[in-house]
């Protein structure tokens, strides 16, 4: 193997197994959420700050670390998001209260956001446009064997060592990561070395996002309107603030005038606000009303997962020859015939009945997910490659918390300050609706997906 092909592989691996951690980790903690819940004396309601602390900390800093890493260099910034994530899931490991498991949640998600902001800048800019659909279907696929192996290792580690034990785990996986980088060329990969750092638009992007995600999780409380307007006030601030600045920490150009990467976001936005809190409302579902172990739920939530993680190189692949905006348009379509039925489980649905459902949402989620970041990528130039990738992470990010934030809503409504093993028919109620609003919003999707037009020429 030749020293260029050597260093090839030792990127592949690295940026493949960050696209590997974050998913596994999710999934882990999503089937341990009941156990967390006993542990800590949580309500439903302080559980989904669990996951949501996470991706509210990575939504939040994702851009501007995007940015500070083209100007200072990738590799670096990849490095010390790894150290981070590392240590904060030690500290997860470690923590003694719900109060003290979400500050390190939180740690985490930054520590993420560095990781997120440019494994996928690194991955594109050191691979050929030829071979970068195939490449990136590799890259997605580790992010769903990472789901599909999270919620088994999961389940069986929270039985038989606690659930403490899946963030030490986690950390393993850090640990073989930064080793993987220590062996990565010199190269940074820095496409605005040189260029300064909007501070002011990234206090502007910090506050926005923070006061709007916070105030939709505090609805239908009164406050929580006031934060939303705020919010949506330093939102308009920021963009005017970007057009202006000759250095801006979001280029709104990518956004005005390039329609397949405004579309391919504002399609990724929607697909992961519809599909990211399956899992979590299956893992409640599971153990609190069919009454399963950790472990059988764990067995249960693979079948997504898997199906996503077979066929996600060959829609990369797929995505190289044929148009991706269809290609993610009919994934998009597949989501929406997971999600309906859904809607209408009860107390006596068949394990094969959920079963089914996983298996067409992993199928749509495979068919989306890379050819909609092929896209993306493909409609924006080589100095835009670690912008364009933040903004698809953030995307990602805000369609999770928002995801998330629909459930928590429906909760606060339903079930209020009540325990998790006193809900019973309330929860199933509240995950019925939940399931019911995700699944419109995917029919969204659908729309915004076919609206990008095409990059194939």
């Amino acid at each position: 193997m030749t020293a260029d092909k050597k260093q090839l592989s030792i990127v592949l691996c690295a940026t493949t197994l960050s696209a590997f951690i974050t998913p596994f980790m999710g999934s882990s903690v999503n089937v341990a959420l009941p156990v967390m819940a006993q542990d800590l004396s949580m309500t439903a309601l302080t559980l989904s700050w669990v996951p949501s602390s996470f991706l509210l900390a990575a939504a939040i800093t994702l851009v501007p670390l995007g940015r500070l890493a083209d100007i200072f260099g990738r590799k670096k910034f990849f490095f010390w998001g790894a150290i981070i994530f590392t240590l904060a899931s030690l500290l997860c490991s470690w923590s003694p209260t719900a109060t003290f498991l979400i500050l390190a949640r939180i740690i985490q998600g930054i520590g993420g956001a560095m990781i997120f902001s440019t494994g996928t800048a690194i991955l594109v800019a050191a691979f050929p446009v030829r071979e970068r659909g195939g490449i990136l279907g590799i890259n997605i696929a580790a992010v769903y064997v990472g789901l599909t192996i999270g919620p088994f290792v999961g389940g069986l580690l929270t039985e038989q060592l606690g659930w403490r034990c899946i963030f030490l785990f986690t950390a393993l996986f850090g640990f073989m990561m930064l080793l993987l980088i220590l062996f990565m060329a010199k190269e940074e990969w820095q496409s605005a070395n040189g260029e300064h750092f909007d501070f002011t638009g990234s206090l502007l992007y910090a506050i926005a996002l923070f006061t709007v995600m916070y105030g939709f999780s505090l609805l239908p409380a009164l406050q929580a309107g006031g934060l939303i307007l705020f919010g949506i006030v330093c939102l308009f601030f920021f963009v005017r603030h970007q057009l202006r600045v000759p250095y801006p920490l979001l280029n709104i150009h990518l956004f005005r005038d390039n329609r397949v990467f405004a579309f391919s976001n504002l399609a990724a936005l929607i697909n992961y606000c519809a599909t990211f809190a399956v899992t979590f409302l299956l893992s409640l579902y599971l153990q609190h009303i069919q009454a399963l172990t950790p472990l059988q739920a764990g067995m249960i939530l693979i079948a997504e997962p898997a199906v996503q993680a077979s066929f996600s190189p060959l829609a990369g692949r797929l995505s190289d020859r044929f148009e991706p905006g269809i290609i993610a348009s009919i994934g998009m379509a597949l989501n929406v015939a997971g999600l309906i039925p859904l809607m209408f489980i009860n107390f006596a649905t068949s394990i094969s009945y959920i079963v089914f459902c996983l298996i067409v949402l992993g199928l749509g989620f495979a068919l989306f997910s890379s050819p909609n970041v092929n896209a993306a990528m493909s409609a924006v130039e080589n100095k835009y490659y670690g912008i364009a990738s933040a903004t698809l992470a953030t995307m990602r990010m805000i369609g999770q918390m928002f995801s998330m934030g629909i459930t928590m809503l429906v909760f606060a409504v339903f079930l209020g300050d009540r325990p998790l093993d006193q809900a019973g028919g309330l929860l199933l109620q509240s995950i019925q609706l939940i399931f019911f609003i995700l699944g419109i919003l995917c029919c969204a999707g659908i729309f915004a997906s076919l609206a990008r037009g095409k990059i194939h020429k």
